[in-house]
């Protein structure tokens, strides 16, 4: 599903450039749920943001269902955010303003839905996370697990071929963190590609596979349970 070959990505500061990502090499499977982790700086963040459209690489390529997503212009880019993505940030990112349903709801306004089944989908997506009895509750009623599955639930509304997830349990206690890995599990097991970026080891272990990423390259790949280089 996703191919990443000699990916680079350079950022300047002030005088000095700063190389986020060193040619990165990575496969990964339709059905997977994969766990990239790495400290702080190590580039985890940079390479999600670039496999899910929000930047772009240096250099180097980025293939998703066989299509090259760096070379897309801006349309074709917010097309494919929409349609092939759903995101799931560590800080839920929903309008407090707005009910559960109108926050799932949201990226089905530039999918073109009627707001009947834009209502029929928010709904469904709520339900596979177990929340359709909270549906008309604001983001500030809600505990913190319960807004991340919205979140959840916002991601999955356009039925995505890939979910990202960004930290999803660093607002969470440790309890309430591993409900919510347990929801990604039950995603991964219905189909859903779940791509984790996280600097927790034990949450990583949940995944099916843990790509460490240490100084902007690949240090060790558990697919092949192979040490790439020494960290």
């Amino acid at each position: 599903m996703i191919e990443i070959s000699n990916v680079t990505k350079k950022y300047r500061m002030g005088k000095e450039t700063v190389e986020a990502l060193r040619g990165i090499n990575l496969k990964i499977d339709n059905g997977e749920f994969l766990a990239i982790l790495g400290p702080s700086g190590s580039g985890k963040s940079t390479l999600m943001h670039i496999i899910g459209g929000l930047d772009k690489p240096t250099s180097g390529t980025i293939s998703v269902e066989g299509k090259d997503i760096s070379k897309l212009k801006d349309k074709e880019m917010s097309k494919y955010r929409n349609s092939t993505i759903g995101f799931v940030f560590q800080a839920f990112n929903l309008e407090n303003t707005q009910t559960a349903l109108e926050n799932v709801m949201m990226p089905l306004i530039f999918s073109g839905a009627s707001k009947k089944e834009r209502k029929i989908k928010a709904l469904k997506a709520l339900e596979l996370v177990g929340l359709t009895d909270l549906s008309k509750h604001k983001p500030t009623e809600m505990s913190g697990g319960q807004r991340q599955r919205v979140s959840i639930a916002r991601a999955l509304v356009n039925d995505p071929a890939i979910i990202f997830a960004d930290e999803p349990t660093g607002n969470l206690d440790s309890k309430t963190g591993s409900k919510i890995m347990n929801v990604f599990k039950e995603l991964n097991e219905k189909g859903y590609t779940i791509i984790m970026v996280t600097h927790n080891e034990k949450e990583a272990l949940r995944a099916n596979r843990i790509v460490r990423i240490q100084d902007g390259e690949i240090a060790q790949d558990s697919s092949s349970d192979s040490q790439v280089r020494e960290g």
